[in-house]
């Protein structure tokens, strides 16, 4: 059969249309049929509004909004809202696919969904910022719901849009409904553990990979492109388990000494520099592409998508790759990174920690009770390492990277519970 790119995003090198590529192939080594392909191909549903809003100016300008349910098969879609100025369809439709396969790569029973509007936040006010979540509320009231379609913050939302967006939804049914959403205030149903889990789960990742090489975490290197939210997390977790890491960057550059940073000393920099690195002494200043070329053991790519490709990906030096970010490694550098045998724990199973306890904030909410911190690590940890040991028993069987074996796991998942629930 022909397959068809299952979103179609045009730049070159996008991230997007990477996954996508890897997702083909692992639907053709599966050998599913023409009629799964495009069961799993084809958004549910997808929504368009437009939203007139009212600017602090009394103007009134009207922003597009959108919504697309990728997939339910295993349960109610899960996703981010995003607020940019350039969110297309086309773009949320790739990113709602992504999250079913990331979803159903840690076995968490979620479909894939992804919402935006088209909008520069930074170029608003707080006010006009809530009134656009509020409207963007009201005109999926019948999308959202805790047992349909759960949003999320994503890029350019937090904690505070997911606040507003779960008062406007609990006004229109006249009660408190905080399972609506996730990515919540503690105060408002919120979870431990959710700021820190997605660089838990890399680390658990990475420390998961180190076993199957056998490399001592004593005795092991890191360098983390990327000190934000993940980032950040990752380097000080890794350093707790005996990890050195040699080095660390954000957008000012790179830091590195080869006697290994003191993550303690950079976050308090950081977090006294208003959230930057800028001027931190305690290393040796090198670019971002001389940290990705680095001889180290583990090199996490957390920044940004597309910082490894097919011109430097020959220069990497890591034993392994733990992809913190979304789309760190185009396509065009797999082949290359696999010639060197270097492994590659892919974004959807590394990073995916921060969708393990966004469910686990959804169920506690379902249950009216809250879990200690202990008990969210303790089951996010153990959900972690056992969707990486699937992942890499798929690789084995199917002597294929990685990457390829976590899209097969994925597919492989949803495609045999549509089969059970059977079609129409």
């Amino acid at each position: 059969m022909a397959y068809i790119e299952p979103a179609p995003i045009k730049d070159k090198e996008n991230p997007l249309e990477s996954m996508m590529s890897r997702f083909d192939a692992a639907a053709q080594m599966l050998g599913i049929t023409e009629e799964m392909y495009y069961i799993l191909k084809v958004p549910a549903r997808q929504v368009m509004v437009g939203l007139p809003i009212t600017m602090d100016d009394g103007s009134i300008k009207v922003f597009e909004g959108h919504r697309v349910i990728h997939s339910t098969i295993l349960g109610p879609s899960k996703g981010g809202i995003r607020l940019d100025p350039g969110v297309t369809l086309d773009e949320v439709r790739a990113l709602a696919a992504w999250m079913t396969w990331k979803c159903a790569v840690v076995d968490i029973p979620y479909g894939g969904a992804k919402g935006g509007i088209a909008c520069n936040p930074r170029e608003m006010s707080a006010g006009e910022i809530e009134r656009l979540i509020r409207a963007y509320t009201v005109a999926m009231l019948d999308v959202f719901g805790p047992d349909r379609d759960i949003p999320a913050p994503d890029m350019g939302t937090g904690p505070r849009e997911m606040a507003w967006l779960m008062d406007e939804y609990s006004k229109s049914r006249g009660m408190t409904v905080n399972a609506v959403v996730t990515g919540k205030p503690l105060v408002l149903g919120g979870s431990l553990g959710r700021t820190e889990a997605t660089g838990r789960g890399v680390t658990v990742a990475a420390l998961s990979a180190m076993d199957k090489l056998r490399m001592n975490p004593y005795r092991s290197s890191a360098a983390i492109q990327g000190f934000g939210n993940v980032g950040s997390f990752a380097a000080e977790l890794l350093h707790e388990r005996g990890v050195t890491v040699m080095a660390i960057s954000d957008v000012t550059g790179g830091y590195y000494n080869n006697r290994g940073i003191d993550i303690g000393a950079a976050l308090a920099y950081r977090n006294a520099n208003k959230g930057t690195l800028e001027g931190f002494n305690g290393a040796e200043r090198i670019t971002n592409e001389e940290l990705l070329a680095l001889p180290v053991d583990v090199l996490v790519p957390a920044a940004k998508e597309d910082v490894i490709t097919a011109e430097n990906a020959d220069s990497i030096q890591a034993k392994m790759i733990v992809e913190g970010a979304n789309g760190p490694t185009s396509a065009s550098a797999d082949d290359i990174i696999n010639e060197k045998g270097i492994m590659v724990v892919p974004d959807i199973l590394a990073n995916a920690g921060g969708v393990t306890v966004s469910y686990f904030e959804w169920v506690q909410n379902r249950i009216g009770y809250k879990w200690t911190l202990d008990r969210i690590n303790r089951r996010a940890d153990r959900n972690m390492k056992d969707a990486f040991d699937r992942v890499f028993e798929t690789s084995q069987k199917y002597k294929v990277s990685m990457r390829l074996a976590a899209y097969i796991v994925a597919i492989d998942k949803v495609a045999s519970t549509y089969k059970f629930r059977g079609g129409y």
